[in-house]
């Protein structure tokens, strides 16, 4: 189990953000308490992702249940056409969309994803960001391939082009 530590965190970081080292705290409390359930030591990397994934879905029910505070004053204050104008990084570019997308670091994607509804995120993350295949992640959360395959396909053309996969739909 220590060894997939490292894979866990990773996985909870993308999909939960902060609240990462928590829920893989739940995740080996919960492996601890149901082990007798573990058929095949084998697949205990693939048991502990699923209560994993689990575990950050029920964080993020809780999370979702709680109201968003917002600053009444800041939001009066936001003009998109003063930001736009004032602070545009790239005026005179032409490869305007490279040169936006290479302003995001690591940090911005997690927080874009962590922004994206759970039914997105989840499969996005173990499917371009895990390296699952399709059919593997909806095993994960146990859903039929196809919803799977359809969350997955709006997110993971920019980032396959770039990490350099090829996967097809066939290779799901």
């Amino acid at each position: 189990m220590r060894e997939q530590l490292p894979r866990l965190y990773w996985v909870a970081r993308a999909l939960v953000g902060d609240d990462a080292e928590d829920a893989v705290q739940d995740c080996m409390v919960k492996a601890f308490e149901r082990f007798d359930q573990l058929n095949d030591p084998a697949a205990g990397a693939a048991w502990l992702r699923s209560i994993l994934v689990n575990c950050c879905r029920d964080r993020l029910r809780a999370t979702a249940r709680q109201p968003d505070s917002v600053d009444f004053e800041e939001a009066e204050n936001f003009s998109l056409f003063r930001k736009i104008a004032y602070e545009d990084p790239f005026p005179y570019s032409d490869s305007l969309h490279l040169d936006f997308l290479e302003e995001f670091g690591r940090e911005d994607v997690h927080a874009v994803l962590r922004r994206l509804p759970e039914l997105y995120r989840v499969p996005l993350v173990l499917v371009h960001m895990d390296g699952f295949l399709v059919k593997e992640t909806a095993a994960i959360l146990q859903v039929p391939r196809e919803p799977c395959w359809r969350a997955c396909i709006g997110g993971g053309s920019c980032s396959r082009s770039r990490c350099g996969t090829t996967r097809r739909r066939t290779d799901c």
